[in-house]
């Protein structure tokens, strides 16, 4: 099989090392990709946005199958394009990627499928703000409607910084804004591969938005994450499966527009149930990187089966028992002001820690040939080991091989879920 992976970041990294260790693909591209992509895949110097150039790579490379990995360019309907052309998509169409590309559609969705999630406000108009900050009190949740690579979202007990986030985004053009009520509660992932009919689960996950230890700092595309949730109740996966994927794959192909891909379902385990705190159109950055760590189903088969509507057919995925944690090294200045163009040492090294690798997520090659920073979360490192002390262990001993100036990274991902 030969397939063609759409994106830059660490997540496509990520599957294209899965994809790269599945003896079924015999040729792997990816567009544009990156220089640790590269080493797997041939690159190809393609705008990941525009649907008839990547349509057109595809054709020309005669591959079997497309994955388009991240949410701009299934938003632009880069996967209606290649469709078009008869080449089977890992992704959703255009229209179904609304439920990522706009938060006030998913809650119209999740309303329509009886979907638990926070009770929204849409504000479209700053004089409405303060009333609907009113209505749910503190802790404010505000989140900006569109795509906002992962930092859209204020969660503040300040209600000036949260009317002031609100304002910001309805200054753009087409602002919109959605306040919700908070969620208590700890915070699950779990991908859900959908063909349009049949869902199948992949493994539960945890990521981390902010900066800082313990919680702290400003939002951001993700700094870690971990699996297995030793913490996490018992059927958790099946009710996500009744209550959540099942009712919003159904009622998205009521509408129309059916949903093909991975549903990213954000889950709050609150003290009133579960709860959706947001969807997403593909797999979500940092967790793709320590969930396909663990499964063992060769992953070229897994991503067919969901783009040709054969889920059905596809035997039970089979998983590892190890755990694995990644932690995610940024840039100076992220998530405000990166800076790029920085050299990257260390990389040899770290791939060289017993149970660990190394994922680019914000690189690029300089005219020498050598790594250079070109993005706010630069690499993500990934440990596995037999339990999540031990993939700590492996993934923090490559991060201390990395040399990038002024770096930051965590440096208590996963650390509670092995705390005493």
């Amino acid at each position: 099989m030969k397939i063609l992976v759409v994106g830059t970041g660490a997540r496509e990294h990520a599957i294209v090392r899965a994809l790269s260790l599945d003896p079924s693909v015999t040729g792997l591209h990816a567009a544009p990709g990156n220089p640790g992509i590269g080493t797997l895949a041939t690159l190809h110097a393609v705008d990941q946005l525009d649907g008839l150039a990547v349509a057109e790579l595809a054709r020309g490379l005669g591959v079997d199958l497309v994955v388009v990995g991240p949410e701009a360019p299934l938003v632009a309907g880069v996967a209606d394009a290649v469709r078009a052309i008869g080449i089977p998509v890992f992704g959703p169409s255009g229209a179904a990627a609304r439920l990522e590309g706009s938060k006030a559609f998913a809650k119209e969705v999740m309303r329509e499928a009886d979907v638990p999630t926070a009770e929204p406000r849409l504000v479209t108009r700053v004089e409405d703000i303060a009333a609907a900050l009113d209505a749910f009190g503190a802790p404010y949740v505000v989140k900006e409607d569109g795509l906002a690579a992962g930092k859209g979202v204020v969660v503040t007990e300040d209600r000036a910084i949260a009317y002031d986030h609100a304002r910001a985004c309805l200054a753009k053009d087409g602002g919109a804004v959605v306040v919700e009520e908070y969620l208590d509660g700890p915070e699950v992932s779990l991908f859900v591969l959908s063909d349009g009919t049949d869902v199948v689960p992949l493994v539960p996950a945890q990521d981390f938005k902010r900066l800082l230890d313990g919680d702290h700092g400003p939002n951001t595309g993700g700094m870690g994450a971990y699996t297995p949730l030793p913490w996490a109740p018992d059927g958790l996966v099946a009710e996500v499966l009744e209550t959540v994927a099942r009712p919003t794959v159904a009622q998205m192909a009521r509408r129309g527009t059916p949903f093909v891909g991975v549903l990213y379902c954000g889950l709050a385990l609150t003290s009133r149930g579960l709860r959706v705190v947001e969807f997403n159109a593909r797999f979500g950055d940092p967790e793709t990187q320590v969930v396909l760590a663990r499964l063992r189903t060769p992953l070229a088969g897994v991503l067919l089966a969901t783009a040709t509507g054969a889920l059905a057919a596809l035997p039970p995925l089979d998983w590892s028992d190890d755990a694995a944690v990644t932690v995610v090294v940024s840039s100076s200045g992220y998530p405000v002001q990166q800076r790029t163009g920085d050299p990257i040492h260390g990389l040899d090294r770290a791939e060289g820690v017993p149970d660990a690798h190394v994922l680019h997520a914000g690189t690029a090659l300089d005219a020498a040939g050598h790594v250079v920073s070109a993005g706010g979360r630069v690499l993500s490192v990934v440990g596995t080991g037999p339990d999540l002390t031990a993939a700590r262990a492996a993934a923090y001993a490559g991060v201390a091989e990395i040399e990038l100036a002024d770096s930051h990274h965590r440096t208590d991902i996963a650390a509670s879920a092995v705390a005493p």
